[in-house]
């Protein structure tokens, strides 16, 4: 991803954000009344607006700073989604076993991290390239390994790289857990503050968009 900052909006006010998904379908109503209907985009976009969770002048502060450092929308930059963070739902702790990232073959060292939404031929799977390193958990054939001993996380790709001495071996199915950000940027040219009351600040609206 070009032009990249590895460094994460102010969590506080990202867990008081509103936003999620978008899907772009076209809809076309056929002269028998019946529709056919096709996406426009494979994947997912998630816009966020952070606004809702500026609630002090420290907070405007901080959103202003970080604007500035990010050269407006020049830069994209770590955001933590408040309702949907992990490879589990939210209200559990993840695992080595949450998602299947692939199979061995005794010479792959690299595997790209996933969520699965849905089940079957209907789940839909999410490239995650922002994990956050120190919360990976990985297994392979249902037996935990070790960060730093067994694999390590490109930070340029998110991608999940196995040690030459820790290749999984070939039919070996290779699981992780995780906690995740997601890469955005301001999908703005402007942020338009306001001091509400005292020791109080407001900006209606800051808002985000995914770096696919």
């Amino acid at each position: 991803m070009e032009s990249f900052h590895d460094v994460r909006f102010p969590l506080g006010i990202s867990f008081g954000a509103t936003g999620g998904p978008e899907r772009r379908n076209e809809i076309v109503q056929l002269t028998s009344g019946q529709e056919k209907r096709n996406a426009r985009m494979r994947r997912s976009r998630r816009y966020y607006d952070a606004g809702t969770g500026v609630r002090s002048l420290e907070d405007l502060y901080a959103v202003m700073a970080f604007f500035e450092a990010r050269r407006g929308s020049l830069h994209a930059f770590r955001f933590r989604d408040p309702f949907d963070m992990k490879s589990c739902p939210p209200h559990m702790e993840p695992t080595p076993f949450d998602q299947p990232i692939g199979t061995g073959d005794g010479q792959e060292k690299r595997f790209a991290l996933a969520k699965t939404y849905g089940e079957g031929a209907d789940g839909y799977q999410r490239r995650i390239t922002r994990p956050v390193a120190d919360s990976m958990l990985v297994a392979v054939a249902g037996v935990p390994r070790v960060i730093s001993q067994d694999y390590w996380i490109d930070a340029g790709t998110g991608e999940l790289v196995f040690y030459d001495t820790a290749v999984p071996p070939d039919g070996a199915a290779v699981t992780a857990g995780f906690v995740f950000d997601v890469p955005v940027r301001f999908d703005a040219e402007r942020i338009s503050a306001s001091v509400t009351a005292f020791q109080a600040g407001q900006i209606p609206s800051i808002p985000l968009v995914e770096v696919l």
